[in-house]
């Protein structure tokens, strides 16, 4: 990869830093997040009692609505009201957002996190990947080019954190956008995932830790099934609450610890050797976000490094030179990593 001739990334003003972290902590007070667009409330009263309905669009595009309450029930029409109120904000706040270069991802995106967090499935999964990137640089107040993706990586840590056991499959398909089961493999193997019709459709993908990738395990929790991945205990080790901005929605998330996620993303360019398009986006990856957490907070890197198993960091060592050219304009950063190798 060619050294960049501009810094890796650019820092946000506080006011917009701030918009962003008034958005964020009142999305986590919301105990449901109404999905598709705000829409409006209508009543009806073709059966001889009057009814208020939600009428919003679908990520797809299409109409539907919800039922509210009776006409004559004040205080969930109160509430009703309310809960559009916030969407309406919370749409506008990211449309804003947008426009001053923070991440945000699609609508097909903000349908599934807003299902699985209503749902609940959000407090034992953690997002990973492109997605946890991009959340990483809003949490960071950084702009920089995240590739948009099409993919949504969830990852496991041992058991999930839930009352019961919910469908994962029920619940994505809950977002009426027709996604269908993609067959593991090999193809006999149970699925791991599911996707949106179509060459480059939405895919959602379920990983937990194990020793090689790719294999297929049983998440009883889910009544699903997970992708292996080497060394994700590492990285859902001291998780973090934050946020995903997609469609119009901020939807609270769990993201890894943001330095376990660069040296777990370094490990993954070394590893990807028949596939170097995201062996160069993985290794671009860990470097922006370790110059944003080096340059903007002083964030030590050899710390996590110490808890990083012997097979993986040999692993590490062989990308110094790639960052040597990436963090041309950052040396700082490259001072931090010769450090932490030691």
């Amino acid at each position: 990869m060619a050294a960049p001739t501009t810094p890796l990334y650019l820092t946000h003003e506080l006011a917009f830093r701030t918009q962003y972290a008034e958005l964020k902590e009142r999305s986590r007070s919301a105990l449901q997040l109404l999905p598709g667009t705000p829409g409006t409330l209508v009543k009806r009263a073709g059966t001889g009692r009057a009814y208020w309905y939600r009428v919003y669009q679908t990520a797809g595009g299409t109409q539907a609505e919800t039922l509210v309450c009776r006409h004559a029930d004040d205080d969930a029409l109160g509430d009703a009201r309310a809960e559009l109120d916030f969407a309406q904000w919370a749409t506008a706040q990211v449309r804003n957002l947008r426009k001053l270069d923070f991440q945000v991802a699609d609508k097909g995106v903000a349908s599934v996190l807003v299902e699985l967090y209503n749902k609940g499935l959000l407090t034992g999964l953690n997002v990973v990947g492109t997605l946890c990137f991009m959340a990483w640089l809003n949490e960071l107040g950084a702009r920089a080019v995240a590739a948009r993706t099409q993919d949504i990586d969830l990852a496991a840590r041992q058991r999930l954190r839930l009352a019961a056991p919910l469908s994962f499959l029920e619940a994505v398909q809950g977002t009426r956008l027709g996604f269908v089961p993609v067959p593991g493999m090999p193809h006999s193997a149970a699925p791991s995932s599911v996707k949106l019709k179509g060459r480059d459709g939405l895919r959602v993908d379920v990983l937990v830790q194990g020793p090689t990738l790719g294999a297929t395990v049983p998440v009883p929790d889910l009544m699903w099934h997970a992708q292996t991945v080497p060394y994700f205990n590492y990285l859902l080790t001291r998780p973090r609450q934050a946020a995903v901005l997609a469609g119009g929605h901020c939807i609270p998330v769990t993201l890894p610890d943001p330095v376990r996620f660069v040296w777990h993303k370094l490990y993954s360019s070394a590893s990807r050797r028949s596939f170097p398009e995201k062996a160069a986006k993985d290794l671009l990856q860990a470097a922006t976000l370790a110059a944003v957490l080096v340059e903007q907070h002083d964030e030590p890197l050899a710390d996590a490094l110490a808890d990083v198993p012997a097979a993986m960091k040999a692993a590490l060592v062989k990308r110094l030179p790639a960052l040597r050219r990436l963090l041309h304009r950052h040396p700082q950063t490259i001072d931090a990593f010769e450090m932490a190798f030691g």
